[in-house]
């Protein structure tokens, strides 16, 4: 068992394989899916990678009674050309009804490759009031590398009602973050992989660069490399305060598409951080606009 989980915000918001394992057939449990894979876009194609649902995934093996989430396909908006961003209320309530899942439910959400696809659906939850979500830590990989039990059984649950209740702040726009661009009270986070942060190299989502102002926190430093577990609290909070992201700040979280920027929100949140929001479209809507303000090389020392 993590040695820390007594210090967190929420400590039922992370799930340990081996609880996860002891709850098995609980009959309010109800455990997500979320594998997502992202592959070169088609040529011609201006989005800046294709997304492929982890179906085949799913059905080669799973944990016991998961059911499948389409995190494109059934929980974002259909009406734009970015991806994955949020739904409106009454798609969430509906994908989630269909699942099986209601406002009493226990839900532990999963997912395999990265856990970043869960924590993008834990923030949905909580953007949409439901706070009965939590985390595999380690996701499938550390599930099935413990030899723990994996099932190619379609798992499927009662539909049920699931009322979304939105809360305001969760998820932001341009134009928010466009007016706090010089805005000393706030902090914007970039989740990237540091060369996209810097703009060293060709990106996917456009332009090369990053929001100007911004710091850089990579979401894979936030994870253990050898298992895919979270890092401690004391090193995520030491990773955040040494780029100057401290808890009196409003932070904005982003990414490439809204979903990396969720690994560092889910542990700011179990650090107590206040005031936490996310830039859904993110890079691939800023860098694709050239009347936004991009920024390259190595941030100006401002020490």
């Amino acid at each position: 068992m993590r040695s820390d989980l007594k210090e967190w915000r929420e400590p039922g918001a992370l799930v340990e394989t081996q609880a996860l394992e002891a709850a098995l057939g609980d009959p309010d449990l109800r455990i997500v899916d979320c594998t997502t894979w992202l592959v070169p876009a088609e040529p011609g194609d201006d989005a800046p990678y294709r997304v492929v649902p982890g179906t085949a995934e799913y059905a080669a093996g799973h944990i016991p009674g998961a059911v499948f989430l389409d995190i494109q396909g059934e929980i974002s908006d259909p009406g734009t050309r970015l991806r994955f961003m949020a739904p409106s209320a009454e798609r969430f309530a509906h994908a989630m009804g269909r699942l099986g899942i209601g406002n009493d439910s226990r839900v532990v959400l999963y997912s395999n490759g990265s856990i970043m696809w869960a924590t993008r659906v834990w923030w949905m939850f909580r953007a949409f009031g439901f706070d009965r979500a939590a985390v595999l830590d380690g996701g499938f990989a550390k599930w099935q590398g413990e030899g723990r039990p994996v099932s190619t059984a379609p798992g499927g649950y009662p539909p049920t009602r699931f009322d979304a209740s939105p809360r305001p702040g969760f998820f932001v726009d341009r134009g928010h973050v466009l007016a706090r661009l010089e805005d000393d009270g706030t902090t914007a986070v970039n989740a990237l992989a540091p060369e996209f942060f810097l703009g060293s190299g060709p990106s996917r989502y456009g332009r090369p660069g990053r929001i100007p102002g911004s710091v850089s926190v990579p979401a894979a430093s936030l994870l253990d490399p050898a298992d895919g577990t979270f890092v401690s609290l004391d090193e995520a909070r030491r990773a955040h305060e040494a780029s100057g992201v401290t808890p009196d700040k409003h932070v904005v979280a982003y990414c490439g598409g809204g979903i990396s920027a969720t690994v560092g929100l889910f542990l700011l949140h179990q650090l107590g951080y206040p005031d936490l929001t996310l830039y859904d479209a993110s890079m691939g809507e800023w860098a694709h606009d050239p009347e936004l303000p991009i920024e390259t090389g190595a941030p100006a020392d401002t020490g």
